[in-house]
């Protein structure tokens, strides 16, 4: 017991769990998410990588079940779920997620539709040349190999990788505290900014840009970012890139056509952006598109089907662009693990520099592996070729000597090694053509000894080494390739083109009907407004106007709310139409007091009955949501009854006290919002109706046998809030200026 109590540590909790979390957070950073900007690679997909190479599934061996893969990988090198070694396996043999797969899989490995990969029971691999490529050096002492998790095999540290494949295939991850997400790039790119960075050690990163151009999806597309935003993406590593679907047109017969998308963002299953296709063409979202069909074998194939043949289709892509996955973002962060294992945010710079200083650490450590085995074969030769000098000696001493070893060492000055060769040499070996042959070698191995100190003592000769390398790579998986090609292509950053309702729906004249019930409608044409219209038994009409299906309707309720409706919502005559409450959040309380066609840079006279009002303009007309919008507050026992459009010079308001008062509209003040001005002075009365007219052509007001116009203005003109004079002779009893 005292044993165990010297044991118990007092620490402070905070503290400790401070120390922990840190301590697991690099693992996650160091170990897991990460990758590594030298090889491109996290440990789980290096392990794997290696893995296969200790199996021998190069590319001109046969297949092996990928379960013996993971089997090999969780039991020997990555102690963790055998799921997500197969899903990490399973992503890089995955052409449409890998720009350069870098395993080869046999059986079904997923596809672009978002369907999952069969059981690793089912499936087979093999490593790809680009994969060999990127471990080509690893038995020459290229890189450091550590103890595996168990200490009973070791694994490399980090790849030779004679292939730039961080940028090639890219990387995404999410870390404790920060993530990365590196687009793929074409190789070919890639190795021209290496050799142009090997020419120009200081050259900046626009220069590098200019190589590069841009990522190179696996799944193609289009890039619609300008030069400018592209180089500063690059330059802090961190930024966005828009891409959008590629699509053509296809003409058909009789001038009909429809749009055929070949290729689509990166990362977007395909599948699932049908499905919000089709779902957005069920909810009348997309008025200019009919019809989606997935005609996609290998290649992709989505065809869109406009509504007619009138449609521009430039206008519906953009219109697709805007509502779905065709346009798509990608987030870059370029963080990754430094060589020295530090993570943090590089430039394009920055990642080019890590990488060719790796690749010159490479060269030099295979050059001088490379070195030591020649050395110690030159070493075996000139022992051999001692031997054959002194053959018959050789032999003596072999057979008459307790200690040949030790004898031939001291005699010919030999070293342990030779002596040791010299031994075990068979005897068929000592015809006279052998003899020839290590002179050969000898020499042989003696100019390539030149040649690698030469190299080792030289820079300049070393950089020159790794530009012909690159330049083999470039060769190998280049543009010429059917790999290599550059898949995603480069178009200008397109102008934000406004999607309007006149685009989307097709002009049509209807007429639109709101009962005293507050049930709307609208009737195919312009039909008469004194028409009889069919309503419910117990209601009425209240409102009719014309109007395009294109155009926005303003309606006014009495709490002084503005509320917004498309024409092309509104629903078809059959019938009685619908509660105007399902389409706008009207209060109980409220009604509709005024309806009318928005027309741009109009502007209005909004009043209530107590004869307050003010002139309202179109950019305070427009509510964005069901909510409305206030406009116009009001005292208790106040209501809005007015909203007329400013068409002339004076205003000519009665009250039911029949006095008419006429002044001038720009004594009305324009407000956003409030409860106005007094308009006409009223005592026990409130005000019956308003006009808006010009001066010379006076009001007009029912009167019997027609309409009367008035044009001498004096007995009734005014200034605002004065009482006016009575109404003229013959104007009607309802005191307003045309009968309801």
């Amino acid at each position: 017991m005292a044993q165990l109590e010297e044991k118990i540590k007092d620490v402070y909790l905070k503290e400790e769990l401070s120390k922990r979390y840190l301590s697991y957070a690099m693992s996650t950073i160091v170990s897991r998410s990460l990758p590594d900007v030298r090889d491109g690679l996290k440990p789980v997909h290096r392990r794997l990588l290696y893995a296969m190479r200790q199996l021998h599934l190069d590319p001109k061996n046969g297949f092996k079940k990928c379960a013996r893969v993971v089997g090999d990988v969780i039991g020997k090198y990555h102690p963790h779920g055998d799921s997500a070694v197969y899903g990490a396996m399973v992503r890089l043999a995955q052409d449409f997620s890998v720009r350069y797969p870098l395993v080869d899989g046999q059986g079904n490995f997923g596809n672009i539709d978002g369907d999952g990969a069969a059981a690793m029971r089912y499936t087979e691999a093999r490593l790809t040349e680009f994969a060999m490529a990127l471990m080509e050096g690893l038995n020459e002492n290229a890189v450091d190999f550590v103890d595996t998790y168990d200490g009973e095999e070791q694994e490399p540290v980090v790849m030779p990788s004679v292939v730039p494949n961080l940028l090639c295939n890219g990387s995404s991850g999410i870390a404790v505290g920060m993530a990365t997400n590196i687009p793929p790039h074409n190789l070919s790119e890639v190795c021209d900014a290496l050799l142009y960075m090997i020419e120009k050690p200081d050259c900046d990163n626009e220069a590098l840009v200019r190589k590069i151009k841009g990522p190179d999806f696996p799944t193609g597309g289009v890039i619609v970012d300008n030069f400018s935003s592209i180089v500063e993406t690059y330059k802090q590593g961190k930024g966005s890139f828009r891409i959008r679907a590629k699509w053509e047109k296809e003409e058909l017969s009789h001038g009909q056509y429809q749009i055929v998308v070949t290729e689509i963002p990166y990362q977007v299953i395909k599948s699932k952006l049908i499905e919000k296709i089709a779902q957005l063409l069920t909810e009348k979202k997309v008025p200019l598109l009919a019809d989606v069909r997935d005609e996609s074998a290998q290649d992709v194939r989505i065809v869109l089907e406009p509504k007619n043949r009138t449609v521009d289709a430039a206008l519906l892509m953009e219109h697709l662009f805007k509502q779905t996955e065709l346009e798509s973002k990608f987030n870059m962060n370029m963080n990754v693990l430094d060589s020295d294992g530090v993570p943090r945010v590089m430039s394009i710079y920055e990642v080019l520099r890590e990488f060719l200083n790796h690749r010159h650490i490479v060269l030099k450590r295979r050059a001088q592996y490379k070195l030591d085995k020649i050395l110690a074969r030159l070493e075996i030769l000139s022992g051999y070729l001692i031997a054959y000098l002194n053959l018959d000696e050789i032999i003596r001493i072999i057979r008459e000597e307790d200690d040949a070893k030790a004898v031939m060492m001291q005699k010919f000055n030999l070293s342990d090694n030779q002596a040791e060769a010299i031994l075990n040499m068979k005897l068929r070996s000592l015809r006279k053509l052998e003899e020839t042959e290590i002179k050969s070698e000898f020499d042989e191995l003696s100019t390539m000894k030149a040649e690698l100190e030469e190299l080792l003592s030289d820079e300049s000769k070393r950089w020159n080494a790794l530009a012909d390398e690159i330049r083999k790579i470039k060769e190998k998986f280049g543009k010429k390739t059917a790999l290599g090609r550059r898949r995603t292509e480069f178009a200008e950053a397109p102008a934000d083109v406004e999607i309007t309702i006149e685009a989307l729906v097709e002009k049509e004249p209807i007429t639109v009907i709101l009962s005293q019930k507050g049930w709307i409608r609208a009737l195919k044409g312009h039909v008469s407004l004194t028409d009889e219209f069919k309503f419910k038994d117990d209601d009425s009409l209240k409102l009719a106007i014309h109007a395009q299906t294109t155009d926005k309707i303003i309606l006014l309720d009495t709490s002084g709310k503005f509320f917004t409706v498309q024409a092309s919502d509104i629903p078809s005559g059959r019938g009685f139409g619908q509660p105007l409450r399902l389409m706008i959040d009207l209060s109980n309380n409220d009604n509709i007091c005024s309806m009318f066609v928005f027309v741009p840079n109009q502007k209005y006279i909004i009043a209530s009955n107590t004869g307050h009002g003010f002139v309202v303009d179109e950019n305070h007309l427009i509510a964005q949501t069901k909510n409305g919008r206030k406009i116009m507050n009001l005292l208790e026992g106040e209501y809005t009854a007015f909203c007329k459009p400013i068409v002339g010079d004076m205003v000519a308001v009665v009250g039911q006290n029949r006095k008419l008062l006429v002044f001038k509209v720009e004594e009305i003040p324009t407000m956003a919002r409030g409860r106005g001005v007094c308009l006409q002075k009223y005592k026990d009365c409130e005000m019956t109706d308003i006009q808006i007219f010009k001066s010379e052509d006076g009001f007009e007001y029912n009167r019997s046998g027609g309409v009367a116009v008035e044009k001498d203005l004096m007995g009734w003109l005014g200034h605002r809030a004065q009482v006016g004079k009575i109404v003229p002779f013959g104007f009607p009893k309802t005191n307003t200026f045309f009968k309801e």
